[in-house]
């Protein structure tokens, strides 16, 4: 049983308790014995099933309590209400109560089962359909199924026509004779049998669809003749070209046409038993009244009046007048209850499995799916490992080579430049990067000297002058040289051969390269400070490299598989594809591809405006069961996460809200987990 079955049927399970259980406790105890007619025996009988029920549910299960029950009421007349006490009475209504549960759910389990195994076929022919490469694909996996289809028909027509086969007989001329077509691209018996699906779609591919040749005019004028014969070249050459392009992709679009021909037979199976299923959901209401009635004849009319409609909803009747309670028989309930327990459910079970073998909906096997592998990829492999073998030298070189690319890279691009990280970070570097600072303290240092000199010979300065000179040139101020330079510039030829022009030169060279050490100084200081920067930008796309291999690496095991957080990539989209199938179904309701008309029309209660179709309920069903299964299994355990996001599937699931309701449910979901769970970026 389904978790949405078990979760509908939990309270009813509650409600169809006896209303004192202290009988059924103790089964050797002392028994009351309030009528004549009834024995000790029979009681006990009754506490065994309902004590069987209460442990297995399981139709097996319920067809034999109901077999029992059957053969106390034919012998013993259990049944009559006139010769049961009040105990009699309570084991019998909590009898039909659990068998009417347990029947109800397993016509739930049934319709789910079913439309969510149709729907899976659906989405795996529909997927097939959508690439004419997996199509061409498939028509390869099938080709021997095909093959056979083809020999079986052949052989069966030589039979009937009493022609012994020979090779003769497979030239096309016998094989038109055998096999005529009864119109222009009607498929003949051999392309049915190749494409069974053509029986029940139009044939409707046609070869060409383009325009006929041009005319062709004579004129007098040659240019115009030559041009009119070039543009019917021209045309017959791309109508040949286009003609022979489409019987070359012929069998391919007739797989494809084969694909979703199969998807459309499944959407209308889907879509029978998903309206089927939301009747049923619509019938708990009616059962939950029948088991909470407390006057026992009304109750088991109920009963009786549920257990008719669930029989002409499985049975797939049209839809019948209510019955009064009081007009249906109480004596039936038993005979409703094996009816649906031992021929309708089964009968349906086994009819929906014909169907879909019949019409071959459901997909090929795994051995027709896996073939091709298993005969190309052995040879495949073998031709690889002989070819590797034969090269192995020129192989072992090239993994010599890549084992040591990646070791230097891993040593040279990573280890080092991390290594260099730390050491800057521990330490950092005293010395410059550009200049040293003893470099620039060593020629100012010559500066203040060559400066000293020149004023103490040319300018005879005292002791005193010369230190406050000195503090100057430690300031980057040589107005004293500045000076006697203007003056020597004044008479250049004297100054140049006396050599105080050429020493103030010097010095004004001096304090040009004094100068641009002290800038380079500031740029190493600024570079210092940047050290760690230009070390991380260093190793960073080193880093890149190896995160986007290594990422790699784990989307190819992980993600591939499904897994991953919240279930991988795959199942979080198939979720968001989900979420968004049920707000279409909420906002434009699905018309049913039938014109079935259920018991509940007339027996049910009107329907308000804003209630949801049954078609839509079941749909609706189906894609809340998928998300209820994707939370029980990959959301973790015991997590706020995994409890509100069952809360919102319980909401979804609640026949009692209408569809205002269950679209503000969606869009709370889509705002409390679409970003947890990564909604956004999966379907970007």
């Amino acid at each position: 049983m389904s978790t949405f079955v078990s979760h509908i049927t939990a309270d009813l399970a509650q409600k169809a308790l006896p209303a004192s259980t202290s009988p059924l406790t103790d089964v050797d105890g002392d028994i009351q014995i309030a009528s004549t007619s009834i024995s000790n025996g029979n009681k006990e009988n009754l506490r065994g099933l309902f004590i069987k029920l209460e442990h297995s549910t399981s139709l097996h299960a319920l067809k034999e309590c109901i077999d029992a029950l059957q053969t106390l009421e034919h012998h013993e007349q259990l049944l009559s209400a006139r010769a049961a006490d009040d105990e009699e009475l309570t084991l019998r209504r909590a009898i039909l109560a659990r068998l009417t549960l347990g029947l109800y759910a397993e016509a739930l389990s049934t319709y789910l089962y079913e439309a969510s195994e149709a729907e899976a076929e659906l989405e795996w022919w529909s997927d097939l359909g959508r690439s004419r490469r997996y199509a061409a694909y498939y028509l390869l996996q099938t080709l021997p199924l095909r093959v056979a289809s083809l020999t079986r028909t052949l052989l069966s027509t030589l039979r009937s026509h009493n022609i012994p086969f020979q090779l003769s007989v497979l030239k096309p001329s016998s094989l038109r004779q055998l096999f005529p077509s009864h119109g222009t691209l009607r498929p003949n018996a051999l392309t049915l049998a190749l494409f069974p699906h053509l029986h029940n779609q139009p044939y409707n591919i046609a070869l060409t669809a383009s325009k006929g040749p041009p005319d062709f005019t004579l004129t007098s004028s040659p240019k115009k003749a030559a041009s009119s014969a070039y543009g019917v070249f021209l045309q017959t050459f791309s109508n040949i070209a286009r003609a022979g392009s489409t019987l070359a992709t012929l069998p391919v679009e007739l797989a494809r046409s084969e694909c979703k021909f199969k998807r459309r037979e499944l959407e209308r199976i889907r879509d029978e038993r998903a309206e089927v299923l939301g009747v049923l959901v619509e019938l708990r209401d009616q059962l939950s009244t029948a088991l909470e009635d407390d006057d026992h004849d009304r109750a088991v009319a109920g009963i009786a009046q549920f257990t008719a409609l669930l029989q002409a909803v499985v049975d797939g009747e049209h839809a019948m007048s209510p019955t009064a309670p009081h007009q249906l028989s109480t004596d039936g309930v038993v005979d409703h209850l094996s009816m649906l327990a031992n021929y309708t459910l089964p009968s349906h079970i086994s009819l929906h499995s014909a169907e879909l073998k019949s019409g071959q909906l459901r997909r090929p096997s795994r051995l027709t799916l896996l073939w091709p592998r298993l005969v190309f990829l052995p040879p495949l492999a073998l031709y690889a490992v002989r070819t590797a073998y034969a090269s192995r030298a020129s192989l072992h070189e090239l993994a010599r080579e890549a084992v040591e690319t990646a070791k230097s890279f891993w040593e040279s691009w990573i280890l080092e430049p991390l290594r260099g990280i730390i050491k800057t970070v521990r330490a950092g570097h005293d010395d410059g990067v550009i200049v040293t600072r003893e470099s620039v303290r060593a020629d100012l240092n010559s500066l203040e000297r060559m400066t000293l000199a020149l004023a103490q010979d040319k300018l005879h300065y005292e002791q005193p002058e010369l230190a406050a000179l000195s503090r100057q040139v430690q300031m980057g101020d040589l107005t004293a040289v500045m000076r006697i330079y203007e003056e020597d510039i004044k008479n250049p030829m004297r100054s140049a051969v006396q050599g105080t022009l050429l020493r103030s030169l010097f010095i004004q060279l001096q304090k040009a390269k004094v100068d641009i050490n002290q800038a380079l100084s500031g740029i190493d200081k600024l570079l210092k400070s940047q050290e760690l920067t230009f070390a991380f930008v260093g190793v960073a796309p080193a880093l890149a490299i190896v995160y986007a291999f290594v990422g790699y690496l784990r989307n190819l095991w992980t993600g591939g598989k499904g897994r991953g957080r919240h279930g991988g990539k795959a199942k979080r989209g198939s979720v968001w594809l989900t979420i968004r199938r049920i707000e279409r179904l909420l906002v434009a309701h699905p018309d049913a591809h039938h014109q079935r008309a259920h018991p509940t029309v007339a027996a049910l209660s009107t329907r308000p405006a804003t209630a949801v179709s049954p078609l839509t309920s079941g749909l609706l069903l189906l894609s809340v069961t998928h998300l209820r299964k994707y939370a029980e299994t990959t959301l973790p355990a015991n997590s706020h996460l995994r409890e509100g996001f069952l809360e919102d599937v319980a909401d979804l699931e609640d026949p009692r809200l209408g569809r205002a309701d269950k679209l503000r449910v969606v869009d709370r979901m889509w705002r409390s987990w679409g970003e947890v769970l990564g909604w956004g970026r999966v379907a970007a």
